[in-house]
């Protein structure tokens, strides 16, 4: 744990997310990073008890909540934050690179004229590099694509979270075969987050955790340059990106992808309701590539 931040995580067993609230004990100042909105793909109903756990946190310990951070467009949840910020407040943030995937996925979904892929469902787009604060903790925006164009890190007091870009060492590194997906980026970004100090903690958006053990989502830089199945010391990008194509060949579609990504790239706002006052989820048929 940071000597100057407190982080709390939420792990969503159903779509396999962790969702941290980190915050600032001298000012009470928080940030939110990846919270979940549940929803039943049967009934199509969504659902708040992920999120509200989030909102009691934030509660017990008198925050008040500065930024909602997304690490990027998930394809295995569909976000919260806009229901936090109605009740919590704060700028919900993402990598400026969303206006790639925005502009990708309104031409799948055939999205409304008035969506437009410019970032402006987002309060804020975060530049690489730039840094911003969490009451006296200053934190930084790392940009790390290759899972999407988009994905952000961010780095808090010794801490980073590190979204889709790494899993923990023996579940290895995320997908990199989505629209504007690169494996050769995707382990340029890892080691970029792995050129950070080796006590650095490495906090990871989901955990696939093998039979043998429960649920983590915590490691270190020297940790997972030791022990990464696919990017520990000694694994060159030839190599990894040869494994990662070969792999991605073999995954299925994430269930939630279709549902997640157009409430995602909207800064999870549900889409405009039709004259009958409910919101409908588009999904396109035959668009999207199978691997059988």
């Amino acid at each position: 744990m940071s000597e100057r931040t407190t982080t709390q995580a939420f792990f969503d067993p159903k779509t396999w997310t962790v969702t941290y609230v980190v915050w600032d004990p001298s000012t009470r100042r928080a940030a939110v990073i990846d919270p979940v909105l549940d929803y039943d793909f049967k009934s199509g109903h969504t659902g708040t008890a992920s999120a509200d756990q989030v909102l009691a946190c934030v509660a017990e310990n008198a925050l008040q909540v500065d930024w909602i951070l997304e690490t990027h467009a998930h394809a295995d949840h569909l976000s919260s934050a806009r229901y936090i910020q109605q009740r919590l407040g704060g700028k919900i943030a993402i990598g400026e690179n969303i206006r790639v995937v925005q502009a990708t996925f309104k031409k799948l979904y055939n999205l409304e004229r008035s969506f437009l892929p410019d970032g402006s469902q987002f309060d804020h787009l975060f530049k690489d590099g730039e840094t911003f604060m969490i009451g006296t903790v200053e934190a930084t925006a790392m940009l790390v694509p290759g899972h999407t164009p988009a994905d952000m890190a961010y780095l808090i007091d010794g801490s980073v979270f590190v979204g889709d870009t790494l899993f923990m060492p023996d579940v290895g590194s995320a997908r990199a075969d989505f629209p504007g997906g690169d494996a050769h980026q995707l382990y340029a970004s890892m080691h970029r987050l792995l050129a950070l100090p080796p006590e650095t903690t490495m906090y990871v958006c989901h955990d696939y955790p093998p039979a043998s053990r429960p649920a983590r989502w915590q490691t270190t830089v020297a940790e997972q340059k030791a022990h990464n199945i696919h990017v520990r010391d000694g694994i060159g990008e030839d190599e990894f990106v040869a494994m990662r194509q070969a792999r991605d060949a073999t995954l299925e579609v994430p269930t939630l992808i279709l549902p997640s990504i157009q409430v995602n790239v909207r800064a999870g706002q549900l889409p405009p309701a039709d004259e009958n006052g409910v919101s409908y989820l588009r999904i396109p048929l035959n668009a999207l590539p199978v691997h059988r």
